[in-house]
């Protein structure tokens, strides 16, 4: 992975792709016990809102030094499968917008906090999502206070109401 940041902050400083941070379940495995993941989601900041959004910039950047082979949306790089995601939602700008600055061996990146990447899961709501959010729960991996402000923040609040009363088993576990 560290070829991989290492590219990803070169991009970043040759102004191919925006403020980036790491989301997804790698970002996870920066608070909680790893998940089964197949690729780096990186997450970027868009610079033109009325521009229309093409990767190509992205693709050609990568391919001319080398890194062309695809899986899937994923472009390998060194040895892993690196998705790139516009920020495309509020929630997504703030956690790109907030997020921590981290190393990887000697390698600085970003990664989306706790509470943002729990805030997310919760917006995107597949059951794997939620299985991860107990995770984050259970580690006790989230400040819940700062948690609570995000989701109000972004309209989440009653849905995590309804979440947390499907796991009454969770707080009941915690008592």
């Amino acid at each position: 992975m560290q070829e991989a940041l290492t590219v990803l902050n070169e991009m970043e400083a040759a102004g191919i792709i925006g403020r980036y941070a790491i989301g997804g379940a790698i970002a996870a495995v920066f608070y909680v016990e790893p998940f089964l993941t197949r690729d780096l989601d990186i997450f970027f900041a868009v610079s033109d809102e009325n521009e229309i959004l093409t990767l190509s910039h992205i693709y050609q950047y990568l391919s001319v030094r080398g890194y062309w082979q695809h899986e899937g949306e994923a472009v390998v790089i060194g040895t892993w499968p690196v998705q790139f995601l516009p920020a495309f939602n509020p929630l997504i700008e703030e956690a790109l917008a907030q997020a921590r600055t981290v190393s990887y061996k000697d390698t600085p990146t970003r990664v989306f906090s706790a509470e943002h990447l729990v805030a997310i899961m919760l917006q995107t709501g597949r059951a794997k999502d939620y299985a991860r959010i107990v995770e984050f729960l259970k580690r006790q991996a989230v400040n819940l206070p700062i948690l609570e402000e995000v989701l109000k923040r972004h309209g989440l609040h009653d849905k995590w109401q309804q979440f947390l009363a499907r796991q009454g088993s969770y707080n009941e576990g915690q008592n």
